[in-house]
């Protein structure tokens, strides 16, 4: 499979959902919630583009900046270059927290920030409010994408959307009989797939165990599993601490996860559509579904640096990552949902939107976008605090023991 051979090859040892990195915060949908009670540090935004300044320094999750150096054919960096003047220097990162370590620096001019990161970044002053009037081709991404808990606070938007997928439940077939419709299948005892659950390895994933909760305990009233007071904070990690032992491994390696579902030590578990598409082809019996429950995904966001001393070059950028064309090689190159409507006359893979669910708002509906937890509960509760991504992190590392 093409993509397997030249994105794999650009990936470094990790690969985190971006994650986008992607509703509004309700019972009858899913949603990354509000910002109540969220107040950002006063930046403003652009407000006219003037010279481009001749450089870019992008930061960027591996697959979404490519300048040909992975493979020859793959290259939208080297034309946004040509066009404007703006030469790029990209840095790639593996984690979230990478990339907010790396933005506090200062040094870059643009992000690709997934949910998890992109709320931090804000409240850290480090990225600055987006003049969606300078980007042309915002007005083609899709409408659902656009103003969300993730990207936007209290109506000001912080970033122009760019790609999205959720996170599927991957199984073997000729071990998970019947096929499972709900995350029961790795939240509950099953001696078939005893030892070979896989989990996402990042404490993000506490949202997934109270994704489930939510929905089977909900004398909890957990309403977004990202707003977790402490009991349900304290319920999702004790869950979590229960899958453990029959939990073979937390994957974070793209290609590893594959490797564990040919071998047959990975039976059932957490995955993307795009390595579900890699395994299938290479002849892995597998088949992936969005469980009754639905499921937490991303939606990445380009953001701009406050301290960006190349500001139109980074609105230059933005315009061009998300223009149809540009917006569909690189939707197909990671393998993801474009952001752009239009993208999807320009795939090469025809059926690509069809298989990402492109445009399709009741699916989208159905994900609860990575969002970066923070004391101020994202559900738009006042009377309790809600436990941040500091402690998160804290449990994770206790989880996995």
């Amino acid at each position: 499979m093409k993509l397997r051979k030249s994105f794999a090859g650009a990936m470094v040892a990790t690969l985190v959902l971006a994650a986008a990195a992607c509703g509004t915060s309700d019972d009858s949908g899913s949603s990354s919630g509000t910002n109540a009670g969220f107040t950002p540090p006063k930046l403003s935004a652009l407000d006219k583009l003037g010279t481009p300044e001749g450089a870019l320094n992008v930061l960027a999750w591996a697959g979404y900046a490519e300048d040909g150096s992975n493979d020859p054919k793959v290259d939208w960096v080297t034309p946004f270059e040509k066009s404007t003047g703006c030469q790029v220097n990209v840095k790639v990162f593996g984690t979230s927290d990478e990339a907010v370590s790396l933005m506090k620096t200062g040094q870059y001019d643009v992000v690709s920030a997934s949910g998890d990161a992109s709320l931090r970044l804000i409240a850290g002053g480090d990225v600055e409010p987006v003049n969606t009037g300078l980007v042309p081709n915002y007005q083609d991404v899709f409408p659902f994408l656009k103003n969300q808990a993730w990207n936007s606070v209290k109506g000001v938007s912080y970033g122009i959307p760019h790609g999205w997928g959720a996170n599927l439940l991957m199984y073997r077939t000729d071990v998970v009989k019947p096929a499972p419709t709900s995350w029961s299948a790795v939240f509950e005892d099953n001696a078939a797939t005893k030892g070979k659950v896989t989990a996402y390895d990042s404490p993000i994933y506490i949202a997934d165990a109270a994704l489930y909760l939510m929905k089977h305990q909900p004398d909890l009233g957990i309403k977004n599993p990202y707003a977790l007071d402490d009991k349900q904070f304290g319920a999702a990690v004790d869950l979590l601490k229960k899958q453990k032992a029959n939990v073979g491994e937390y994957w974070s390696d793209y290609l590893k996860e594959v490797s564990a579902f040919k071998s047959g030590d990975s039976a059932i578990g957490t995955t993307w559509q795009v390595i579900a598409n890699v395994a299938k082809s290479e002849k892995a019996p597998v088949e992936a579904v969005l469980p009754s429950e639905g499921s937490t995904g991303w939606s990445d966001t380009w953001m701009v640096g406050a301290k960006s001393k190349h500001k139109t070059c980074a609105y230059k950028w933005l315009d061009h990552i998300i223009s149809p064309k540009v917006n569909a090689q690189v939707a197909e190159y990671f393998g993801e949902s474009p952001g752009n409507a239009k993208a999807c006359d320009f795939t090469v893979d025809k059926n690509h939107c069809t298989t990402y669910h492109a445009g399709d708002e009741a699916y989208a509906k159905q994900i609860w976008y990575w969002s970066t937890p923070i004391t101020q509960c994202l559900d738009g509760r006042t009377d309790v605090k809600c436990t941040d991504y500091a402690k998160w992190t804290q449990a994770w590392t206790e989880i996995k023991g």
